[in-house]
């Protein structure tokens, strides 16, 4: 990923709902981050320091995907791939949630937007 489709990625999100007071992304330290963005009106990035893959959503959902894996054995790749797939297609809204779910996260809006 570069940084302009980084950038193209952000202007598309803020398309998605427009009238939304803001919408936050939560953003790993990749190298192509460290350089200056433009970054829409409507979505508010929220960094997470680098090393803490505890703060990460996709880390978390890996890491819940990855338990349910360990005791698993797949005769071939193409049964290990359907079973992640299957795995993935599976997950609800309210699991994702819940696996993300971080008062990291709150304290760090509340925060920024001084709620």
């Amino acid at each position: 990923m570069s940084t302009e489709i980084f950038e193209a990625y952000l202007k598309e999100f803020s398309l998605y709902r427009p009238k939304e007071y803001k919408i936050v992304v939560i953003e790993c330290r990749f190298p192509f981050h460290k350089k200056n963005i433009a970054v829409p009106d409507n979505i508010h990035l929220l960094r997470i320091p680098p090393y803490s893959p505890e703060l990460n959503p996709c880390e978390q959902v890996w890491q819940y995907i990855k338990n349910r894996f360990k005791n698993q054995r797949f005769k071939t790749k193409e049964s290990l791939r359907q079973w992640l797939h299957e795995m993935v297609c599976e997950m609800k809204a309210e699991t994702i949630k819940s696996i993300t779910g971080n008062h990291h996260y709150l304290d760090a809006l509340i925060t920024t937007f001084e709620i």
